[in-house]
C-alpha cells in the first residue's frame, strides 16, 4: 500500500535545516520516492529538487540543465562534491521551497560530483555551466543548507519578511 503522497515542503519547515542520511540505492521504495520528486519537479518547473523538500530525509536530488527545461531530471543518489573550481561567480538563484524569492549568490564556477544512479551504478558528472550551480544548490540541501545562507545578515532579514508575509497569504 502506497503511503500519503509526498508535497514540497516551505523555506519555515525545519526538516530542511537537517543534514540528511545516505541513502540505500537498493531501497523498495526509492523508485516512488523519485517519480514523486519528478513529479513535484515538473510541477512547479524546477531544474532541481532534494529529498527534504518533499520531507524525505535521504541523500537523493534529482537536476537537469536549466538551459534545456525539457530534458529527463538526472537521479543522484548520495551525491559527493569531489572537486569544485577556486573560481567563484554570482548567479541569480531561486529555490521552489522559497517561492518568488530570487538573490544572487557566489559559488564555484565548476564541479565534479560523484554519485550512484537509481541503477545503483556509480557515475560522475563534470559541469562548469548552469548545472553545476544547481547540483551544488540541491546538495546543499542535503546537508541542512539553504540557499539563503549564502546571503549577507541583511539579505536574509529581507527574504525572512519577504516569506512572511507570503506565508501570511501576501505576494
Amino acid at each position: 500500500m502506497p503511503g500519503p503522497e509526498r508535497r514540497l515542503v516551505y523555506c519555515w519547515d525545519p526538516g530542511l535545516r537537517e543534514p540528511c542520511a545516505p541513502a540505500d540505492p537498493d531501497a523498495p521504495d526509492l523508485p516512488s520516492l523519485v517519480d514523486d520528486m519528478r513529479r513535484i519537479m515538473d510541477r512547479e518547473q524546477g531544474v532541481g529538487l532534494a529529498a527534504p523538500q518533499v520531507g524525505d530525509s535521504r541523500r537523493v536530488i534529482l537536476v537537469r540543465r536549466p538551459d534545456d527545461p525539457a530534458a529527463h531530471a538526472r537521479v543522484l543518489v548520495n551525491p559527493e562534491l569531489v572537486e569544485a573550481s577556486s573560481d567563484t561567480v554570482p548567479f541569480l538563484e531561486g529555490c521552489l521551497s522559497f517561492p518568488g524569492v530570487y538573490r544572487h549568490v557566489m559559488r564555484p564556477r565548476a564541479v565534479r560530483v560523484r554519485y550512484r544512479g537509481l541503477d545503483g551504478r556509480e557515475a560522475e558528472l563534470d559541469d562548469a555551466g548552469l548545472l553545476a550551480r544547481v547540483v551544488q544548490h540541491e546538495i546543499d540541501h542535503l546537508d541542512g543548507i539553504l540557499f539563503v545562507d549564502h546571503l549577507s545578515e541583511w539579505e536574509r532579514i529581507r527574504v525572512r519578511l519577504r516569506m512572511g508575509l507570503w506565508r501570511l497569504g501576501w505576494r
